[in-house]
């Protein structure tokens, strides 16, 4: 729970009235709330008091947060909203960006910027605190500005808004992540194929007597990859999570991709098989299913055991074909280092490729300092960024160049 500031609440008369103006900033930052919820918690706050901060927070928690992945937001919303009735001044400063010198843009806190938007969705800036304070004029050249679209592209998910979630999952939907075939050794039967096929020649030739009458050609067989992503659900991983969960069910539902099949699972202290769910068309439908299957979302990390357990039961089964597997994992872990490394290298032998995406790539300063991602870095064949809509589009091309090694060479360096 976040830490929470003394209280400044109205009159009582004019609480419900308040209640329910808060209600709809959570449901405009995305939280699934009803009339009846509203009523819930009008009643709750009036059977155990508003005079503690701690239960009056804890009273409107239970009526509103049905979801883990709800918490920060309806955390960042109380803070923001009941702790000062002029609450707008603070988010207009949030949202609009100031000219103050050199003054540093601090990014927003995760769940901060959806919680603003809430807040002041509908409130115009006044202008004339837009001004320059001092009446000088501000010119700016706005030439190699990116377009809306364009920064939308690099944004990392964990400071994106309400809005730019949703533009971010539409766009995730179009995406298709395409693969070449793998030619197999075996051959299959082609008129013009460009090796002679003896074996179906000769048998040809007994039927005739031992002659040859025509030559028998084949080519190589063509088979396609399964495509196996285990993805991280962790407290620290969440927002990647979600939204990498509506680019993998765009993935499993694109025809003419060149997957054999789309496996997916998620981890966080178990392992869970969501693959079945991924296969429903509607997006909302199968990540609801997944989601009621996965019990230990927004929890603890146990990357070791989850893949000890992914090695035993699931990769006779789903690595076949010569699979690509795709991590997306964060690699804070403080199980047995060791035990990690043995069974990354098993995962790696048994896959053509594997991918690790991690989202704290995206800092510049990134170094391999903690013992879970020490462990795991010798054991992926590449190690790339995965925090924005950019850095999954580049995964085709990463798939597609069999000696693309990303940033591992790199950090390797630096073990």
């Amino acid at each position: 729970m976040p830490e929470l500031p003394p209280l400044n609440l109205p009159d009582e008369p004019r609480l419900a009235q308040n209640i329910t103006h808060f209600a709809r900033a959570l449901r405009k930052a995305g939280l699934p709330i009803g009339p009846g919820r509203v009523i819930d918690a009008v009643q709750a706050v009036a059977a155990t008091g508003f005079t503690s901060r701690h239960d009056f927070y804890w009273a409107l928690h239970a009526c509103f947060v049905t979801k883990p992945e709800h918490r920060e937001v309806f955390g960042q919303v109380f803070r923001l909203y009941w702790r000062d009735p002029r609450f707008l001044e603070h988010m207009m400063a949030m949202l609009l960006p100031s000219v103050r010198g050199t003054q540093e843009e601090k990014p927003a806190k995760p769940g901060e910027k959806r919680a603003a938007e809430a807040l002041l969705e509908g409130t115009q800036p006044d202008p004339e605190n837009i001004a320059n304070e001092e009446g000088t004029e501000v010119e700016f050249d706005a030439t190699l500005t990116m377009s809306a679209e364009e920064r939308l592209r690099t944004l990392d998910f964990e400071q994106m808004g309400t809005d730019e979630v949703a533009r971010a999952k539409r766009i995730l939907s179009q995406l298709r992540l395409p693969v070449q075939p793998i030619h197999s050794r075996r051959l299959m039967a082609a008129p013009r194929g460009p090796k002679p096929d003896w074996r179906r020649t000769l048998r040809d030739a007994a039927r005739h007597g031992g002659e040859i009458q025509t030559m028998a050609r084949a080519k190589r067989r063509v088979r396609w990859p399964n495509l196996v992503v285990i993805c991280d659900i962790s407290g620290s991983m969440s927002q990647y999570s979600r939204i990498v969960l509506h680019f993998l069910h765009a993935v499993s539902n694109a025809k003419g991709a060149g997957w054999a099949r789309v496996h997916g699972f998620t981890f966080g202290t178990r392992l869970t098989n969501i693959t079945r769910h991924l296969a429903q068309r509607d997006v909302d439908a199968a990540l609801a299913a997944a989601g009621a299957e996965t019990q230990d979302w927004e929890g603890g990390t146990r990357i070791g055991e989850c893949l000890h357990e992914f090695n035993r039961d699931w990769s006779r089964r789903v690595m076949g074909q010569g699979a690509v597997v795709l991590l997306i994992t964060d690699g804070l872990d403080r199980d047995d280092p060791d035990a990690l490394a043995d069974e990354m290298q098993r995962l790696q032998l048994s896959a053509r490729r594997l991918i690790w995406l991690n989202p704290l790539l995206r800092w510049e300063g990134f170094a391999p300092k903690a013992q879970g991602i020490r462990a795991m870095l010798p054991y992926v064949d590449s190690f790339r960024a995965g925090h924005s809509i950019a850095s999954l589009e580049d995964l085709a091309k990463v798939i597609s160049d069999p000696g693309d090694k990303g940033e591992k060479a790199r950090l390797m360096s630096l073990l």
